[in-house]
């Protein structure tokens, strides 16, 4: 698979954030993926602590300006750059005034979760697909980290199913031991809907869309994988995928990097 394209819709990535088994992974595998040949663009939300002026960002004015309108409200889309020192890796940012300026990750300083968690996957998911058309980019796999980034699939398996940019795109979802409290909001079929996704089609799916699991179950059976990348991710995630028939790489300590790209292989 070396010279093919691997596209990051990462949720965190060292040294952006502060070190996590998560934003360690985040900032590693692309890394080695790279180094073996494949050809990669990453993505990451212009989370509020990341410091703009320290980790050199500027804003990509020829891919900013997009409105991505989720339940009849516009939200303006902002494209920030910067590059991984140690890798020469670019990182895409995706930024806006409501979802990320000023604010942090899933919890606010009081850790308190925020309360449009899930309308900023939304946000990030389409972002992150129309800002690859835009770079007319057609990756062969798209590995999403974290809940953030997990609508990524259902979005390509459906409102972009024709697009010949994603067109043999495999989405691989990437597990980690994290878990959002808070309960979808009532009207979030309607946040889902986008070009033809409706709130029947999602009906239609017939997984319900009520808690954190039910949402990573939603997204898992779009995936054509699943990595587990920490030693305590959810069991019944990881059943609900091979209960679909959908391939999982479990978790290991050693050469996780290695099997990550033995895995792409596999999916060809």
């Amino acid at each position: 698979m070396a010279d093919k394209k691997v596209l990051f819709v990462s949720q965190e990535i060292t040294p952006y954030v502060p070190s996590t088994p998560m934003s360690d992974l985040g900032k590693a595998i692309p890394q080695y993926i790279q180094e073996h040949g494949y050809q990669i663009r990453t993505f990451l939300p212009k989370w509020g602590i990341i410091n703009e002026r320290r980790n050199q960002l500027h804003e990509v004015i020829r891919l900013s300006g997009m409105n991505i309108i989720i339940n009849d409200t516009d939200h303006p889309l902002i494209i920030k750059v910067a590059t991984l020192q140690s890798s020469h890796i670019q990182v895409y940012f995706i930024d806006n005034d409501d979802f990320f300026k000023k604010r942090q990750m899933a919890v606010d300083k009081e850790d308190n979760e925020y309360d449009d968690n899930y309308e900023r996957a939304v946000f990030y998911a389409r972002s992150v697909i129309e800002t690859t058309k835009l770079l007319r980019w057609s990756p062969a796999i798209i590995q999403c980290q974290g809940w953030i980034s997990a609508l990524t699939p259902f979005y390509i398996k459906n409102a972009y199913a024709d697009e010949p940019c994603f067109g043999g795109s495999k989405c691989v979802m990437t597990l980690h031991d994290q878990k959002l409290n808070k309960p979808l909001p009532d009207n979030y079929k309607d946040m889902l809907a986008f070009r033809n996704i409706t709130p029947k089609k999602i009906d239609s799916f017939n997984l319900p869309l009520n808690t954190y699991e039910d949402y990573m179950m939603f997204c898992i059976s779009f995936s054509d994988a699943l990595v587990c990348a920490d030693a305590h991710v959810n069991p019944e995630l990881v059943q609900f995928a091979k209960d679909k028939g959908i391939p999982v790489q479990d978790y290991c300590e050693d050469a996780f990097d290695e099997k990550i790209a033995n895995f792409y292989h596999s999916l060809e």
